[in-house]
């Protein structure tokens, strides 16, 4: 077990202004910014971007991934990611975040690769794609070579708990070649032993609450989408969670 650092970075996942704007008063570092959180988080919209960047100091990160499910991505959806980018760099964000898998569970290291090149000087985060690699410890050499500054993962598990042995461990082998930093499941209660057993220096976190629509009409029998139920439901990140989060972190007790 490792010493805690005097600060563990915090990166807290949003899908709105109104969280985004809840974890800078929360005490959060750095903000990574998606729609869809539900299906693991999409490319957010130009409006979106540039709302939250006006709304927010904090570095600003954004998702590029054109579509929810897998990670194979075809030439087309390349080039959505390819146009994402520019336009997220127009926009003025503080970095990037996303992953490109071959069929057999590798990471695509020439997609990659020309991605991290478009995309520079801004920082690289590579996301839990890595989590869906055949092989976790072949794909940090991968990421590595193309060229990332950091890695999201579970260990490979449904969450950074039960994956914090392989986190260790991944931590451990890429030294300071790349940033391992550890997500999934992460909240106030645990969050201060998993550092100390995984020797992470980032975090990062979704905090997020479910709150009830204030819509008094509602219409029971239709929905909108394949989750029935969702129309009537939001989930935001609460200021005061973040700020559990991060006095966790920092006291002791």
């Amino acid at each position: 077990m490792t010493s805690v650092p005097p600060r563990i970075l915090i990166e807290v996942c949003v899908d709105s202004v109104a969280s985004a704007i809840a974890a800078e008063h929360g005490g959060a570092d750095r903000i990574e910014l998606c729609s869809s959180l539900i299906e693991g988080g999409v490319t957010p919209s130009a409006g979106l971007i540039e709302t939250v960047r006006d709304a927010v100091s904090l570095p600003l990160h954004v998702m590029i991934r054109p579509r929810a499910g897998d990670f194979c991505y075809e030439s087309e959806e390349i080039e959505i990611m390819r146009r994402d980018i520019s336009t997220a760099i127009k926009l003025g964000v503080s970095g990037l975040v996303f992953g490109i898998l071959k069929p057999n569970g590798e990471i695509d290291r020439e997609c990659t690769l020309e991605l991290v090149e478009l995309a520079r000087p801004l920082p690289i985060t590579f996301h839990r794609a890595f989590d869906m690699t055949a092989d976790l410890f072949r794909a940090l050499d991968d990421v590595c070579f193309v060229g990332v500054d950091r890695v999201l993962t579970s260990g490979g598990e449904p969450s950074s708990l039960q994956g914090k042995q392989k986190i260790a461990q991944l931590v451990s082998k890429a030294h300071d070649r790349v940033v391992i930093m550890p997500g999934g499941g992460i909240k106030p209660e645990n969050a201060r032993g998993l550092v100390q057993d995984t020797g992470a220096k980032e975090i990062h976190v979704g905090l997020r609450t479910s709150v009830a629509s204030p819509m008094i009409h509602r219409n029971l029998a239709a929905s909108m989408g394949a989750l029935e139920g969702r129309e009537y439901q939001r989930f935001v990140v609460l200021e005061e969670n973040v700020k559990q989060l991060r006095a966790a972190l920092e006291n002791p007790a």
